[in-house]
């Protein structure tokens, strides 16, 4: 089927009391590697790439990728611009073919934050994409991790509620604990702000950060209105992990190919598990 949104997606999630993941992509092996998945499970899925990947493959690549992947499944799929760092990023996504954007300024004043990313719901209304903000900072869990500041700060729910009405988001992210790349200790997430944010805001919460989270964490904030949990730093250290192991095992083959074959079913078993744990799995409509 064609290319979905994430607006549509995530409001039956919250709805219905689980989360959609967001799973980090980079290629045409890890497109087809979560999709294949989330087929296995009717899960809708939402594909995700960044500042961090482009360099690799380009928007307007990873777009015709992700839609030719698509078209013959008959689950929802998304392929969102997670933590855009310009208004020129946004566009070239949207021109790209990408049905949600996030414009990431939560490192600027409020102000400011408000309106760049009002310009950005512009920009994705015009082209029928959907879009995602953040208020309150997430910050790094190690010092590997590119997205996010070093330093995080947490979201005041008052101001959240402000900051979706002022900008008309259809998805907001949240800072509560929560940080990018790989938990050194377990993250202490704050469930009474995660509570009150979601009394205040209406639309879809998002919980950046999910690689390492213990899974009753996880649980209790999709309990709590989280609606998408982004999933990034987990793929890449099973496929990196297991693609290293193999090319010095004197007794394997050398053949690249082969290899990365076997590092991607480390990946499709971290994307079945995400599945599986935000209650995604069985919930793609017909």
């Amino acid at each position: 089927m064609p290319l979905v949104g994430t607006g549509q997606m995530l409001r039956e999630a919250r709805q219905q009391g689980y989360a959609v993941p967001g799973f980090c992509v980079w290629n045409a092996e890890t497109i087809h590697t979560v999709l294949r998945v989330a087929a296995e499970l009717n899960a809708p899925v939402i594909l995700m790439s960044s500042p961090g990947e482009f360099p690799l493959l380009p928007p307007a690549i990873l777009g015709r990728i992700a839609r030719a992947e698509a078209a013959p499944l008959s689950i929802p799929v998304a392929i969102h611009l997670d933590h855009g760092n310009s208004l020129a990023m946004v566009a070239e996504c949207l021109e790209a073919g990408f049905t949600s954007v996030m414009l990431d300024a939560s490192d600027r004043p409020f102000a400011e934050n408000v309106r760049l990313t009002s310009r950005a719901v512009k920009m994705a209304r015009q082209a029928g994409a959907d879009t995602e903000g953040e208020i309150g900072a997430v910050g790094r869990a190690d010092d590997i991790s590119i997205e996010g500041p070093h330093t995080g700060t947490l979201t005041d729910p008052e101001q959240a509620a402000q900051f979706v009405t002022e900008t008309g988001i259809d998805a907001v992210a949240i800072s509560i604990g929560n940080a990018h790349g790989i938990y050194a200790e377990r993250p202490n997430l704050d469930f009474h702000r995660l509570s009150q944010i979601s009394k205040l805001v209406e639309v879809p919460l998002v919980l950046h950060g999910g690689s390492g989270t213990p899974e009753q964490d996880i649980r209790r904030a999709i309990s709590l209105g989280i609606a998408k949990v982004n999933v990034a730093s987990a793929l890449g250290r099973a496929f990196g992990s297991d693609l290293a192991a193999r090319l010095v095992d004197p007794d394997d083959t050398l053949w690249l190919p082969l290899q990365m074959v076997k590092a991607l079913e480390a990946v499709a078993a971290v994307v079945r598990r995400w599945l599986e744990l935000t209650g995604a799995a069985g919930q793609a409509k017909s």
